[in-house]
């Protein structure tokens, strides 16, 4: 603005900016803008449609003696600029990017002529350039505190006493999905791949609470406030980020956000060979738990130090297992996939201990959904986790994985409770390895401290999808059907594209004496499992207790025919004939899981309503003697 003018308000488009209040407005509505993002969009108002230099902005924002990661900062507030303006960087209506240059004011406003329009030039990626030592260790610059001197505001109005930030410390944390730079849609498996291990680095942290990775991924490209965003997933604070990759290099930009006053606490950019990337987001985490004053015991703080460099190339097959991996829903494709991944992984490195417990976990996952049979998922996952623990006897992924190994292929019932509670002990902001907890307690007849466990996930994790399912695990082993729908209807509410909770609710209706309610959810369950065996067989009993007995004699047909060709559980034909009334026949396939020691027999036996028909026979009883339940 022209030094001259008495005029302390801009206006343009529908926005109107105070200069003197430091406000934004839209059509009289004020729009919340952080302190460094308005005097940035100030500095361009002040020159409407000349070029505002990068160098410009950073005399303007930072003094000479100041050290800020100017590049990542001002990123973060021209995005947060544009975010309040409504407008984004290719589409620009406000602020034109001129590549490596600065910035241009393009919209007509009061103070200025209709400018000549913006120039439409690609916007390449900026080649990395290499990051003195100094400059990624030195990370204790309080920004907002020099902030607040420059643009001449008093430290209590720009962030609060600070009295108040050291009595409330941040003490829960959500990492928001970092931001994939490169633009290239092939390459989110690596922003997301980095945004969850990030998360595990820091859930780590015994003192710190983490949701998950999945509660936060939801937020993925959001236009939502931040200060919305941690209300809803019940946070202090939030991280965001970017990624830049570019060959063998990676480039993360991380910002700590206090979301209860809406204060930048700290940002910092790193740089590194991808090889040295575990150890890079074991830094980003360890600094990020000193920023907020988290304890951290001396097993952590070893562990944080114990970070290993990893071959590039398997670490980029690792994330790749990790992206698809986490869409698996029990279909066959999907899991082959991030096995695949897995195994390049492992191949390529082969000191890789969380490749290995990620192939772990996909041999298993085939043997639990009857896509292998047990003793090949067994053999195979053993060797995967036996050597993870070999090369990291504390990684926590692995213990997780040796207890759901030990309950259902081992049966060894005392062994998998104390690898799957150590699992816990190692990480406890995983809602995964809490998920395993709920389930063998709900198995094992302890209703009681699994719901107390699903309520720890609660806790942990208010916005995680998928609670009602764990709960559902419980009522399901209960045999408590009438609150088994009731959860089961809030599940496929929750998740209505997950087949299990179409499963459990189908139980539910079918136990409580309603099987043509049941037989539509049990439809669906097949379908979004592709025809996983457990869902059919469920399907063919709720058919028998509709009167309609044909159906299921076909469906025991089409099995029997499948099992020409691919692997059948001999448990769920053998429930089938159950359902049937076929005793003979029934504990002909329950002898045969129990001789292949299939995990259907240890999940399914004590509370599966299928073979309800089988347990006052004899052979029944000799069979549970044999299995040795824990009492």
């Amino acid at each position: 603005m022209p030094a001259n003018s008495s005029s302390r308000i801009i206006r343009f488009s529908t926005f109107e900016v105070n200069l003197d209040t430091g406000e934004l407005r839209q059509r009289g509505q004020r729009v919340k803008l952080q302190e460094q993002p308005f005097q940035v969009l100030a500095a361009l108002l002040e020159r409407p449609g000349e070029l505002v230099t990068r160098e410009e902005l950073r005399r303007k924002l930072w003094p000479t003696d100041t050290f800020v990661d100017f590049d990542h900062s001002l990123n973060a507030a021209i995005k947060r600029l544009r975010d309040a303006l409504g407008e984004s960087a290719e589409r620009p209506v406000f602020i034109e990017t001129l590549a490596r240059r600065g910035y241009r004011f393009i919209c007509p406003s009061n103070m200025d002529p209709m400018p000549q329009g913006p120039l439409h030039s690609p916007l390449p990626v900026a080649p990395i350039k290499s990051v003195s030592r100094r400059h990624v260790l030195s990370l204790g610059a309080i920004v907002f505190a020099t902030l607040a001197l420059v643009v001449g505001l008093n430290w209590e109005r720009f962030s609060g006493p600070r009295t108040d930030a050291r009595e409330k410390p941040i003490t829960s944390l959500a990492v928001l999905p970092l931001e994939n730079l490169s633009r290239d849609p092939e390459q989110e498996y690596f922003s997301d791949g980095m945004t969850e291990v990030l998360t595990d680095d820091l859930s780590k942290i015994a003192t710190l609470r983490v949701v998950s990775r999945t509660s936060a991924m939801r937020y993925k490209a959001t236009k939502k406030p931040l200060v919305e965003i941690a209300r809803e997933l019940n946070v202090d604070g939030v991280i965001e980020g970017s990624v830049l990759r570019s060959g063998n290099r990676v480039r993360i930009g991380a910002e700590l956000i206090d979301a209860r006053r809406d204060q930048h606490v700290w940002g910092q950019t790193y740089e590194r060979d991808l090889g040295d990337v575990l150890m890079l987001q074991s830094e980003v985490a360890q600094t990020i738990a000193e920023r907020i004053h988290a304890r951290l015991t001396p097993q952590e703080q070893s562990r944080a130090r114990s970070a290993s460099v990893v071959n590039p190339e398997a670490y980029e097959a690792y994330l790749k297992g990790r992206f698809y991996g986490a869409e698996v829903t029990g279909t066959r494709a999907a899991l082959k996939q991030a096995q695949g991944y897995y195994q390049d992984a492992v191949r390529k490195d082969p000191t890789f201990a969380l490749a290995y417990a990620g192939l772990a976990d996909c041999y298993l996952s085939q043997g639990a959904f009857r896509l292998l049979p047990p003793q090949d998922a067994y053999r195979q996952a053993s060797a995967a986790i036996h050597k993870a623990l070999q090369l990291d006897e504390a990684l926590s992924e692995a213990h997780g994985s040796l207890g759901y190994l030990d309950w259902q292929f081992e049966w060894n019932w005392q062994q998998a409770e104390r690898e799957l509670r150590y699992a816990v002990e190692l990480n406890p902001n995983s809602i995964e390895n809490h998920e395993a907890l709920v389930w063998y307690l709900a198995w094992s007849g302890r209703q009681g401290e699994a719901l107390a466990e699903v309520e720890k996930m609660r806790q942990l994790d208010l916005a995680y999808p998928f609670i009602e399912h764990q709960e559902s695990g419980v009522y399901y082993h209960q045999r408590n059907y009438k609150s088994l729908v009731e959860v089961g209807k809030k599940s496929v509410a929750a998740y209505p594209n997950g087949w299990a909770s179409h499963y459990f609710l189908a139980v539910g209706y079918e136990g409580s004496g309603r099987p043509a309610q049941a037989i539509p959810e049990y439809q669906r369950a097949v379908e979004l499992s592709e025809a996983n065996t457990d869902t059919i067989a469920g399907l063919a009993h709720a058919y028998v207790a509709s009167g309609k007995r044909s159906e299921a004699e076909k469906i025991l047909r089409d099995l029997q025919t499948r099992s020409k060709t691919d692997y059948v559980a001999p448990y769920m034909i053998g429930a089938i004939y159950a359902g049937l009334g076929n005793r003979d026949k029934a504990f002909e396939f329950l002898e045969r899981a129990y001789k292949e020691k299939s995990p259907d027999v240890a999940y399914f036996l004590k509370a599966d309503l299928r073979i309800d028909s089988l347990r006052s026979d004899p052979r029944f009883q000799d069979l549970l003697h044999r299995m040795n339940f824990p009492n």
